[in-house]
């Protein structure tokens, strides 16, 4: 039997990270990981969830482990 796979709901902390850096914007943030702008805000609205790498390349741009990034919602 095939079992459906469950969308899971990941929350960021994206916001409040880049305010608590000194007011970082979504555009340096996007250059320090590699992406885009338009990226990192859709990241930051939960609307695209970011690879994993991504994730870890967030997270390092904080000095923050990933686990304070990002999180379940379920």
């Amino acid at each position: 039997m095939v079992k459906k796979s469950k969308k899971l709901n990941i929350g960021n902390n994206i916001r409040r990270l880049r305010f608590e850096a000194g007011e970082m914007t979504q555009g340096q943030l996007a250059e320090a990981t590699g992406v885009t702008r338009q990226t990192i805000a859709a990241i930051e609205k939960a609307s695209y969830a970011p690879t994993l790498e991504l994730a870890f390349l967030i997270a390092d741009a904080f000095g923050k482990p990933l686990d304070e990034v990002f999180f379940r919602e379920d």
